[in-house]
Parts: structure tokens; sequence; C-alpha cells
């Protein structure tokens, strides 16, 4: 009989327990995962954020590019001809960047804040917590999403001013280093506003009175060298003037401030943002009740 037992297989149990020991590489027969197995998680919870905001296209893309297309419109009717920011550009093309830029920002922000928001009031947020996503998944799933949003937007609002002014694209490398960087940086204060709030109204506080001020107070409607001497060093302590001022950069070679200076500011802010994100994620900040 004892011959026999020791021949039998093991219990389910014993066998799970051996897969799993198998999958970890425990023993030598064990077949190792896949890389795209290993970020199953990650592709997911991107796939699943990337589907979320163009399925409401008209909703998340068209209406800001409308709405920026109808800034320009004003604007520009309004201003062409009585203001001219940088020497022999029309006005109407010094907005253009402003514009898009705003655009990007402001979507990117919105798709991360917005969707753990109301994953969190909607009780589904538990079904991204259950699965063994890393931190650093779920950042980087929330982050591209929302940058991937805010460059769609970005972009369209561009291409479609385009048939009304021409705007030159100087040095289009800068332009499109400031573009992603921007978007990534409010699309990590967007996870943080996200997580933070638990409700529509907390959001609205983020929304209202810290990022719409710090944009339209970012130089998109104006050089800030227009500006008196004191309001030109408070807009210094606006990170998102050098995001706006480097992105216009790109298209025009001339802004406030060194693109150099701008970029090592944004990157700044982007790292310490994305630390704070991370770690709020990791330590599960109002994510686990």
């Amino acid at each position: 009989m004892r011959s026999e037992e020791q021949n039998l297989p093991p219990p389910r149990a014993e066998q799970g327990r051996t897969c799993r020991a198998a999958e970890g590489g425990g023993t030598p027969h064990a077949s190792p995962l896949t890389p795209y197995s290993e970020y199953t998680g990650f592709y997911t919870l991107f796939q699943k954020e990337w589907l979320r905001f163009w399925k409401v296209a008209v909703q998340t893309v068209l209406a800001p590019m409308l709405t920026a297309l109808l800034y320009l419109f004003v604007f520009a009717h309004t201003l062409r001809g009585h203001v001219e920011v940088f020497p022999g550009v029309d006005f109407a093309a010094f907005l253009i960047p402003g514009l898009a830029m705003m655009s990007v920002l402001q979507n990117a922000f919105a798709n991360s804040s917005s969707s753990l928001m109301q994953s969190k009031m909607q009780g589904n947020i538990v079904f991204v917590l259950l699965p063994p996503i890393s931190h650093r998944e779920f950042f980087f799933a929330y982050l591209l999403a929302a940058m991937g949003r805010g460059l769609t937007v970005g972009a369209g609002m561009f291409l479609l001013t385009l048939w009304f002014v021409p705007v030159p694209l100087e040095h289009p490398l800068w332009a499109l280093v400031f573009a992603v960087a921007g978007s990534g940086v409010m699309g990590a204060l967007g996870i943080v506003a996200g997580m933070h709030s638990d409700k529509v109204d907390e959001l609205s506080v983020f929304t209202n009175f810290i990022i719409l001020p710090l944009t339209f107070l970012a130089g998109v409607f104006y050089s800030i060298h227009s500006l008196p001497p004191f309001w030109q060093k408070v807009s210094y302590l606006n990170p998102i003037f050098y995001m706006i001022d480097g992105f216009r950069y790109g298209f025009f070679g001339r802004g406030d401030v060194s693109p150099w200076v701008s970029l090592a500011i944004v990157s700044a802010v982007f790292a310490g943002i994305s630390l704070l994100a991370l770690w709020l994620i990791k330590t599960g900040y109002k994510l686990r009740h």
C-alpha cells in the first residue's frame, strides 16, 4: 500500500502549488513567463483607460477642440491689429500654440482625475485593485492614457487651425518634447487629484481653483514681458508658464525664457509629482477603505 500511495499523483492543492512554484522558476523544467504575460495587467488597464475616453470622443475630444477654436476666433477677431507680441507675428498665429498646449494640459489632467474619481464613486475601483498589478503599472497605465488624450486633443486643435491661420514650426522637436512633458505633468497631477477626491465637488476645487487659474495666467494669451514687474516675478513661479513658453518656442524660435531652463523646470516638476503619485498608489491612499 505504501508503494502504491507513493506512485499516486499529488492532491489537486499540491498540484496547484507545484504549478505556481514552476511559474516562479522553482523547478528547472518550468517554462518562463513571456514578457507580454508579465505586463498583462498594465496593457489591460491602459487599454481600458484608452477606450474609456474614445467611446465618448464627442465629449472628450471634439468638445475641447471646439472650445479652443472659439477662444481663437473671439480673441483673434477682437485683438488682431491691436496687439503684436512678437515682431512680425500675427496675434492669431501667436495664440494657436498657447491654445493647443492649454488643450493638452487640461485634457490630460481631466482624463486621469475624472477616471479615478468616478471609479471610486461607482465602487468599481476594486476591480483594478484586486488583480496583481503593481503600483508602477497602475501609475503608468493611467498616465499614458491621460497623455494620449491630451496629445490627441492638442494635435487635433492645431490641425484644425491650420485651415485658418498659417503657423511656422521652426523647432518641431522642442514642440514635441514640451507637449509630451506637459501632458505627463498634468496626467500625473490628475492621478493625485483623482485619488484625493471622493466626489465631484472635491475634484472641481482642483480644476476651478488650481488648474484653470494657473493655465490662464501662464501666458496663453500674452507674453509675460507685457506685465508689470511684480506680476512677471509671480509668473515665473507658475510651472505651466514654462510648458507653454517652451512649446511656443518650438513654433517661433522665440520665448520669454530659454527652452533649456523651461525643460529643466518642467522635468523637475514631473519627477516630483510622479514620485508623489507613486507613493500614494503604493500606500493605497483613499483607494482601500
